[in-house]
């Protein structure tokens, strides 16, 4: 009750600390003594047995919270384990609904299992970064906070898009916006997208020496950084992932993975957004920037083999887990017209007035043509020909990074970047 409260509270000022409001203080002075945090992560007992002290229950909240950025004011509270931990979470309230993250968190945790059981998978340590996700009604939930983790975007421009590694390494180029600018208003997209790759260089190797000054450290986090690109590339892919620009990808400071957080466009809804994303992952620049003199060839290219192999092994059940998510009558996961426009909105100026108040969809009436979408994914069928995993993966690959596709992509994604 006391999170859901935090979701649904109205606040004026954004991207601001605020005190903790009196009426929540006078929440916490509650019996809460047996409420587990709710972001935790509870390891499942098989026989149900849970002894009080094996898991953290609530004892406190910290006295503020951030108002972050955004429509919808997300919120940023602290809360204070028995464990003398402290948990951050994101409130999240309005148009948000956090049920398409958590049915993708459940997809990624059993992907992880079939990766952790198959020998080449494990040995490379191949897996998907998850988090918890908690919906409490469709437009109110709580999200565990990554902590240790940056979002590309700032990493590579700031928060404020004209600083960052390309302001520090990338003297003389353009800026962002320029980019953008170029992107947006030229009618011959494919030179306008040499261009601004003629005056925008990739500058990602930075983060790895910045961050990890010896060379066995440099060399152990890069190598995580790619694996960790290719598998989430991978089961990205499999499930239609999309609006995968700068701001929705984490990057750990501490092992270089990858995080991919706001996962409420799957299934290939991208193509249905007023500029289509007909990329099959993000693969720009400045992400291969980071796997070093290589690129996509050896470590990216193996570990995306690997992957998507142990996938195809497992697609029956794959598709059993997906085909009960898409056909639950209370799970909206097509997005309405209104919905797709206020996502490139988002995505570009990061405030929008839109009122997405119609229903996404009644009914799931193109489940059937998601699921054999799906499917034909998982059989190796691309533009209607059967490949090995080798040829599909290689497929992809050329799909991601082609400029033809790149440049035709939406400005506030950033396919330069």
């Amino acid at each position: 009750m006391l999170t859901y409260s935090f979701c649904t509270s109205g606040f004026q000022d954004t991207n601001k600390k605020i005190s903790l409001p009196r009426e929540f203080r006078s929440i916490c002075q509650l019996e809460l003594a047996k409420v587990p945090v709710v972001t935790a992560t509870i390891p499942v007992d098989p026989n149900c047995r849970y002894e009080e002290g094996t898991f953290p229950h609530f004892s406190g909240l910290v006295d503020s919270i951030t108002i972050m950025n955004g429509i919808n004011a997300p919120k940023v509270i602290q809360c204070i384990g028995s464990d003398g931990n402290r948990y951050r979470q994101l409130a999240k309230s309005g148009n948000d609904d956090l049920r398409q993250d958590a049915v993708m968190e459940q997809f990624f945790s059993l992907v992880n299992m079939f990766l952790q059981n198959h020998r080449d998978t494990s040995e490379r340590r191949l897996r998907i970064r998850t988090y918890n996700v908690v919906p409490f009604t469709p437009s109110a939930g709580v999200v565990e906070w990554v902590n240790r983790t940056v979002p590309l975007g700032d990493y590579l421009l700031d928060s404020n898009r004209i600083g960052g590694a390309h302001a520090r390494y990338g003297t003389g180029d353009w800026t962002f916006l320029q980019c953008r600018e170029h992107l947006a208003c030229e009618k011959d997209k494919r030179k306008a997208f040499f261009k601004i790759c003629d005056n925008f260089r990739p500058v990602m190797h930075h983060f790895f020496i910045e961050r990890f000054l010896q060379p066995a450290d440099w060399f152990q986090s890069r190598l995580a950084y790619t694996r960790s690109v290719a598998a989430s590339s991978m089961v990205g892919y499999i499930v239609g992932l999309g609006d995968r620009h700068s701001m929705n990808i984490l990057i750990d400071e501490d092992t270089a993975e990858v995080v991919h957080i706001d996962l409420g466009v799957a299934f290939e809804q991208g193509l249905m957004l007023k500029t289509p994303e007909r990329v099959p992952f993000r693969l720009t620049r400045d992400i291969i920037d980071g796997m070093g003199v290589t690129g996509t060839e050896g470590v990216f290219k193996r570990c995306c083999e690997k992957t998507l192999s142990v996938m195809r092994e497992n697609k029956e059940a794959l598709l059993t887990i997906i085909e009960v998510f898409i056909h639950d009558p209370l799970y909206k996961w097509a997005l309405s017209p209104l919905k797709a426009l206020q996502r490139q909105k988002e995505t570009e100026y990061n405030d929008s007035c839109l009122d997405d108040s119609q229903e996404a969809c009644e009914g799931n009436k193109d489940a059937a043509r998601a699921i054999l979408r799906v499917k034909q994914k998982l059989d190796g069928y691309e533009d209607g020909e059967m490949r090995s995993v080798e040829g599909q993966v290689q497929q992809l690959i050329q799909d991601a990074v082609d400029t033809d596709r790149l440049c035709q992509m939406f400005p506030g994604w950033a396919p330069w970047l």
